[in-house]
């Protein structure tokens, strides 16, 4: 589980690594954050005619690098 999450957030995890947490604590911080970037990154929120249409499970809190990932995506399509 944790290498498919560092696919999506190889910095958080590498940096959570680095750290010193375990993997166990390395995956339990990041697995939502990487199923929401992946999913911002995909471009399934291009295209969301407002905030109240977005689902509840859209929002997370992230760094600034990481919304940049999103913006540049959203950028390049």
């Amino acid at each position: 589980h944790c290498l498919s999450v560092r696919a999506v957030c190889r910095r958080e995890i590498d940096c959570d690594r680095g750290n010193g947490y375990s993997w166990k604590i390395t995956l339990l911080r990041n697995y939502w954050k990487s199923k929401v970037k992946q999913e911002w990154l995909s471009g399934k929120y291009s295209h969301v005619p407002s905030q109240n249409s977005l689902p509840e499970k859209s929002m997370y809190p992230m760094d600034v690098d990481t919304w940049g990932e999103i913006l540049e995506a959203e950028l390049e399509r």
